[in-house]
C-alpha cells in the first residue's frame, strides 16, 4: 500500500497501489495515492466549477440560499466520507466518486436532461452518469498526449455504475466495466450518501421558499420522529433552530443506519477480501428494511409536496423549451457553435457535439445564449 494512504484500511477497501491503473502512462511529479489524485484533478476540471451555477432543484437566480450541484457535490462527499471512514473503506476513491457523480448534469436539473435525452432520442440518447464518464474520459481537455483526465479504472467505473432512486443508467453496452459486476464498496456508498444528501436539503431548501411546513412534514413518520426528539432535548426551540436540529438527526440516523446494516451484509457474506466483494456481487452497502421504507415515504413527500410544486413545474416547463430550442436551433444552424464545437462535428455526430455542449452549460449560460440567439436587441 502507498505509505500516504490511511494505514487502517479494511481488507476490502479499494487500495491504490492495487488499482488496474489508467489508460495512459503518465510520469507524475510526486507520490500521491492514485485515488487521491483522482479526487484532485476533479477538483480542478473545468465541469467541476462549472456546477456552481447549475440547478439543483431551484434555478439559480432564484436566491443565494439555495443548493446547486456544486454544493449537493460537497454535501454528498461529506456524508460518503463519515460513511467510507466508519466502514474503514478508501475515503479518496469515496471522495472522488462523490465529487464527479454530477459533472455530466445538465443546466436545469432533471428537466435540462429529460429535454436532451428526447432531443437525442435515436442518435444515443442522454443520461447524466454517463455524461459524466464522458467528461472525465474525454470532454476534460487539459494534458498532453490524451483527452479527458485520465483516471483511474476504478473511479472511471464507479462513475460509470452509479445509480440511484431517481438514476437508473443502462451500463450494459460499457464492456471494459464489467457491466455484470457490482462495483466497489467506494462506489455502493455513493449511491445511498446521494440520496441522503438530496432528500435532507431538499427539506431544508423547501421549507426555507415556503413549499412546505413543519406541520406538513409531520406527516412522514421519520421526520415527525427526528423533530419530537429535538423538541424533547430543546424544549421551545426556535423554528429555524428546529430545521436545522431536525436535518441534522435526519443525517445522522440514516449514516448510522447505513454503517450497521452494511458491516452486517459485509459479515454475513463473509466479505474478508477486496476480490470477495466482486465474487459475491451484490450490493452490500444499503440500509436496513426499516429505513428503506421510512425513506420511501419521505421521497413520496418532496415528490408530492417540493418536486410537483407549480413553481417548480412552471420552471420545468421553461426549462425544457430553452434546452429544446437551443438544440434544434445549433442542429438546423451548426455555424452557430462556437469554432471548437464546429471542428468536432468533423469527428463526432453532429448531435452529440451540439449535446456536449448544451450539457456543459450552466444555468445562466444557457439563458444568456437563448437570449442571444432569440432576443434580437441582445448582443450576439
Amino acid at each position: 500500500m502507498n505509505s500516504l494512504e490511511r494505514p487502517d484500511l479494511a481488507p476490502y477497501a479499494a487500495k491504490s497501489n492495487l488499482s488496474k491503473g489508467r489508460k495512459y502512462k503518465e510520469d507524475f511529479k510526486d507520490d500521491r495515492p492514485a485515488f487521491e489524485r483522482d479526487r484532485d484533478r476533479i477538483i480542478h476540471s473545468s465541469a467541476f466549477r462549472r456546477l456552481e451555477y447549475k440547478t439543483q432543484v431551484f434555478v439559480n437566480h432564484e436566491g443565494d440560499y439555495y443548493r446547486t450541484r456544486l454544493t449537493h457535490s460537497l454535501e454528498v462527499a461529506q456524508i460518503a466520507k463519515g460513511i467510507a471512514r466508519r466502514l474503514k473503506l478508501n475515503e479518496e476513491l469515496t471522495e472522488s466518486l462523490a465529487l464527479a457523480h454530477d459533472l455530466g448534469h445538465t443546466p436545469f436539473g432533471h428537466s435540462g436532461e429529460k429535454a436532451l435525452n428526447r432531443m437525442m432520442e435515436g442518435v444515443g440518447g442522454f443520461e447524466h452518469n454517463l455524461q459524466s464518464l464522458r467528461v472525465v474520459e474525454v470532454l476534460e481537455d487539459k494534458y498532453p498526449g490524451f483527452q479527458g483526465l485520465n483516471l483511474t479504472w476504478e473511479t472511471r467505473e464507479g462513475i460509470a455504475k452509479h445509480s440511484s432512486s431517481c438514476d437508473n443508467p443502462s451500463y450494459a453496452h460499457l464492456k471494459e466495466y464489467n457491466p455484470e459486476t457490482v462495483p466497489t464498496l467506494e462506489a455502493q456508498i455513493i449511491n445511498l450518501a446521494d440520496e441522503i444528501a438530496y432528500n435532507n436539503h431538499d427539506i431544508d431548501d423547501a421549507l426555507e421558499a415556503g413549499f412546505t411546513s413543519f406541520e406538513e412534514l409531520r406527516e412522514v413518520g421519520l421526520c415527525e420522529e427526528m423533530m419530537l426528539k429535538v423538541e424533547k432535548q430543546f424544549p421551545g426551540i426556535p423554528e429555524q433552530k428546529k430545521k436545522y436540529q431536525t436535518i441534522s438527526a435526519l443525517i445522522g440516523y440514516l449514516i448510522n443506519d447505513v454503517v450497521r446494516y452494511s458491516l452486517e451484509n459485509i459479515k454475513q457474506n463473509r466479505i474478508e477480501t477486496f476480490e470477495d466483494v466482486k465474487a459475491v456481487n451484490r450490493i452490500l452497502v444499503s440500509y436496513s428494511k426499516q429505513a428503506d421504507e421510512q425513506t420511501a415515504e419521505l421521497k413520496a413527500f418532496l415528490q408530492k409536496n417540493v418536486y410537483q410544486h407549480y413553481k417548480v413545474e412552471r420552471m420545468r416547463v421553461k426549462a425544457e423549451r430553452y434546452v429544446t430550442l437551443l438544440f434544434s436551433t445549433f442542429k438546423d444552424n451548426p455555424t452557430l457553435l462556437p469554432q471548437k464545437y464546429r471542428e468536432r462535428i468533423e469527428i463526432e455526430s453532429k448531435e452529440r457535439v451540439i449535446c456536449d455542449y448544451i450539457a456543459g452549460m450552466t444555468d445562466r449560460y444557457a439563458l444568456d445564449e437563448y437570449k442571444k440567439l432569440f432576443e434580437p436587441y441582445e448582443r450576439v
